[in-house]
C-alpha cells in the first residue's frame, strides 16, 4: 500500500471518550504509533488538537457515530483536514475488536477511503426563524 500521508490520526468517537491513534511514517517506511485517550468535554477536546498539532498531524480520520461525533469535528476542522467515514461501511470491516485497533484503522486514510469509498461531508444548514 501506498503511504499517501505521512502524519495521520484516527479517532473512535464515544460519548465520554475519544481513542486517537497517530501513525507517523519514517522515511525508511517504519511505521511509529501513538495512542492516547480523550474526554469529550471541551478541554478535553482542545487538549486533543494540541496532542495533533505538537505532532504535525494534518489528516483525521473520524468516523460518524451518532450525535457524537459532531463536537470533536466542530473543534478540529478549522486546523485539520477531517475525513468523516460513514458508521455503517466501517462495522463491515472485519476482524476489529477494541477501539484501539478501531482508531488505528482509521488512522489509514488510504485502507480507509479504500474500503468505505470516499468520505462522507457533513452539510451546513442555516435556519432563518420569522417572527
Amino acid at each position: 500500500m501506498q503511504v499517501v500521508h505521512t502524519r495521520c490520526c484516527g479517532l473512535d468517537v464515544h460519548q465520554k471518550s475519544v481513542v486517537a491513534c497517530i501513525l507517523l511514517t519514517n522515511p525508511d517506511s517504519t511505521v511509529h504509533r501513538e495512542v492516547q485517550t480523550f474526554g469529550t468535554m471541551t478541554a478535553d477536546l482542545l487538549a486533543l488538537n494540541d496532542w495533533l498539532n505538537a505532532r504535525q498531524v494534518a489528516q483525521v480520520a473520524m468516523e460518524s457515530t451518532g450525535v457524537y461525533w459532531r463536537p470533536v469535528f466542530n473543534l478540529l476542522e478549522a486546523e485539520h483536514e477531517i475525513i468523516l467515514v460513514n458508521a455503517q461501511h466501517i462495522k463491515a470491516v472485519p476482524g476489529r475488536k477494541t477501539d484501539v485497533k478501531d482508531a488505528e484503522w482509521l488512522a489509514d486514510p488510504a485502507r480507509a477511503t479504500a474500503y468505505c469509498g470516499r468520505a462522507s461531508f457533513r452539510l451546513r444548514l442555516s435556519v432563518t426563524y420569522a417572527n
